[in-house]
């Protein structure tokens, strides 16, 4: 007798465990571990889903009491077994259900119709295929006659094309099959998302001392069997790509794979050519942007071993590859690489974690390097590598700071300085590109009375509504959309109207400066569609626009030869959020922004307008100033025991009834200062910065520690307190460890 030990597809603490069960003799040679399983569940035996993550020969309960496996789930795929483990390790180290885990590493988990071609080949020699179709021209059997002859004359067809152009019926292709006249051969194809697009190129890549340096000391230790991470620190223009695909070249002559992580979409189709021209077809992408079709082949190809190279966010990183060599963070930096659902993992440490189970190394590249990362390379738990200087004769850009508040006083009041809309048309006139950058997205952020000072703001969320060009009000939150008002609501005042300064409204003010130039936008309104990215950044990289306006995903890893200008906008407004890493980001995104000109033979330029000229982010970002900056940060971090000097855990909580919800944070607050923990910090509890949202209240506690260890520890003491009382479970609770992002 076996027995299978199952993960059942209910995402509830209460069932968050392994439940067994009987596997039948006409199940045994057929179920493996990974597969999903229908079981009886509950009192009512109702058929659920379940994941198969282990076998034993001999029960767990007694033998009376366990209930027999009904059957597979047809269609379903069949997860690695290293992919388990990873979900395990997430449901242990990031607070959530096994269930919710395994939906997170499994991207997916449903196989969809095939794709297939089929070809229709004569069985018969050119004498006995004369001979039958003078037969079948003498019955009048015409449609038999017209298909002999077309495959007589041009040999193999495509079915489709052959049903289509000779008018044919599908009988009578059964009908000559059945008579050996012709067999049809079929051939899975797969859905590519990037059929056409791309060529491969063979030619060979020179690197410069510093990317050969950093090459072989990475493949040194790889050689050895030395396994680690390593930081690859990179001014922006370094060729730190280049540096990727030696490493991936080296370790697919090996038999190995590698997955390449990039922390948007809109870098797939620019990172997915250059890793193509040099690989070929064995390179492929896995994002959230795909057909279930596309998805679906992309994975089979994995699993068939047909690929080397899986590139995307960080979906890619659950590629189903059993040899892998190397996993690759680019922009290992940015804020995308953490998950903000359950499990709120970080695709670094799953990286690390994944890299450890498959015996691969881990590469974190970057221009800006989180202070964490950069601080553990420092400490020696990482390996540093640097590339300083741009690969090729390019040049670091120039870069002038702006102070708006100079420009105020001397009477310009528009959104561009003189500075830079004298650069602009020097650009134009020279044929050169520009990029306008703006950390905002819609026509406006928000809409007030200059009257009473009211803002208009979402009765669902706490946030203001953000006005669009066809006059509509609408949170970005949950959705919900009004007119605007021609008068203010809470005064009658006729004196409202929207903070002017989106991407939408950038675009218009250069039209109108800059009637000449073609302008093409890039944020979240205009690459709502699967194609919408490459559109946008083909158009722009093929010159058939001069100035491209956008929010932060374009100023993230794009390669523009011919942009030798890069103006930033309101370059301050990251600092005021109410976030201990503020500075942090506004250095990436400046330094990331100012990176993004002069990156082909041409001299570039950038010009950072700000109301605040003397902050170290500012300063060290004109400078691309890493070291200047991190020095600066982690004396702030270590002041105040944020990470990476201590760790943080984020518990998140929300509720429908504000009072009732507040008590219970504050109780849970007073539970946990009575811990036996020493050297425990507990922070709160507090309103969330989003302290509603759907109708849904929201607080926050946060705890800090200088011990990982600890804050694990203190978790499980809390889930161990909301499994004892009923009152908890009228409230959804999150753990978030180190968060990235204000809840």
């Amino acid at each position: 007798m076996k027995y299978a030990n199952v993960i059942v597809d209910i995402s509830h603490e209460k069932v968050d465990r392994i439940f067994q069960y009987r596997v039948p003799e006409a199940l045994e040679e057929r179920l493996e571990v990974g597969m999903q399983a229908e079981v009886p569940f509950g009192a009512g035996n109702r058929l659920r889903k379940a994941c198969v993550v282990g076998f034993a020969a001999s029960p767990d309960y007694p033998p009376e009491k366990i209930k027999e496996i009904h059957g597979i789930v047809e269609g379903s795929v069949k997860a690695e077994e290293q992919l388990i483990a990873l979900a395990a390790w997430m449901r242990e180290t990031c607070g959530s259900t096994m269930n919710q885990a395994l939906k997170t590493v499994l991207p997916v988990r449903q196989r969809t119709r095939q794709k297939l071609s089929r070809t229709l080949t004569c069985n018969l020699s050119e004498e006995e295929g004369r001979k039958l179709l003078k037969e079948y021209e003498r019955k009048h059997w015409q449609a038999k006659a017209r298909l002999l002859d077309a495959l007589l004359r041009y040999g193999p067809l495509d079915q489709q094309r052959a049903l289509r152009e000779l008018n044919l019926s599908a009988a009578v292709i059964h009908g000559l099959e059945r008579e050996n006249v012709l067999r049809v051969e079929t051939k899975t194809l797969y859905r590519n998302p990037f059929e056409g697009h791309f060529t491969q190129k063979k030619r060979e890549m020179l690197l410069n001392r510093e990317q050969t340096a950093a090459v072989e000391e990475i493949w040194k230790d790889y050689a050895e069997g030395i396994r680690k991470t390593y930081l690859l620190h990179g001014v922006t223009g370094s060729g730190k790509t280049e540096v990727y695909m030696e490493l991936i070249a080296r370790v697919i002559r090996e038999g190995k794979q590698a997955i390449v992580l990039i922390p948007e979409i809109a870098l797939t189709f620019q990172t997915v050519m250059r890793f193509y021209e040099r690989f070929g077809e064995r390179v492929s992408v896995m994002h959230s942007r795909l057909s279930d079709g596309e998805r679906y082949d992309q994975y089979q190809r994995a699993e068939n071993g047909e690929i080397d190279v899986m590139i995307g966010p960080r979906s890619a990183l659950f590629a189903p590859f059993s040899r892998i060599g190397f996993i690759i963070m680019d922009e290992e930096h940015e804020g995308s690489y953490k998950s903000e659902t359950v499990p709120r993992y970080h695709a670094r440490d799953a990286a690390r974690f994944r890299a450890k189970l498959c015996g691969a190394s881990v590469i974190l590249g970057s221009a800006t390097p989180s202070v964490d990362s950069y601080d553990r390379a420092r400490s020696g738990q990482y390996g540093l590598c640097r590339l300083s200087g741009r690969f090729g004769d390019a040049k670091l850009p120039r870069v002038c700071i702006v102070d708006l508040r100079v420009e105020l006083k001397e009477g310009n009041r528009g959104i561009f300085s003189r500075r830079l809309k004298a650069a602009m048309e020097e650009r134009l006139q020279n044929g050169q590109q520009t990029m306008l950058f703006l950390n905002r997205r819609g026509l406006s952020g928000f809409v007030s009375c200059r009257s009473c000072g009211t803002a208009i703001r979402c009765p669902h969320c706490d946030v203001t509504l953000s006005l669009h060009s066809d006059g509509r009000l609408r949170c970005h939150y949950c959705g919900y959309e009004t007119a605007m008002p021609s008068l203010c609501p809470s005064c009658g005042s006729r004196y409202i109207s929207g903070f002017r300064a989106g991407t939408q409204q950038i675009e218009r003010e250069v039209k109108k400066h800059f009637p000449q130039a073609r302008v093409l936008r890039m944020d979240y309104d205009t690459t709502r569609t699967k194609e919408s990215y490459e559109q946008i950044l083909t158009a722009f990289g093929k010159g058939e626009a001069d100035v491209l306006v956008g929010t932060q995903m374009i100023v993230k890893g794009h390669d523009f030869p011919n942009v030798t200008l890069v103006g930033v906008l309101a370059a301050d407004i990251s600092l005021y959020a109410s976030d201990y890493r503020a500075s942090e980001r506004t250095f990436q995104l400046l330094t990331q922004a100012v990176g993004r000109a002069g990156r082909g033979d041409k001299a570039g330029e950038a010009v950072i307008q700000t109301y605040v000229p003397d902050h170290y982010s500012i300063q060290t970002a004109a400078r691309q100033d890493y070291e200047g900056f991190y020095s600066q940060e982690i004396l702030y971090r270590r002041m105040l025991g944020y990470p990476p000097a201590a760790f943080l855990l984020g518990i998140y909580l929300s509720g429908p009834e504000e009072a009732f919800l507040l008590e219970q944070a504050e109780r849970l607050g007073d539970i946990i200062r009575r811990f036996r923990v020493a050297g425990l910090t507990v922070i709160g509890p507090a309103a969330a910065a989003l302290s509603r949202k759907s109708d849904m209240y929201r607080a926050v506690i946060y705890l800090k520690h200088t011990e990982e260890a600890a804050l694990l520890g203190a978790r499980k003491q809390i889930e161990q307190v909301l499994e004892q009382e009923t009152v908890w479970q009228k409230i959804y609770l999150q753990f978030d460890y180190n968060p990235l992002n204000a809840y």
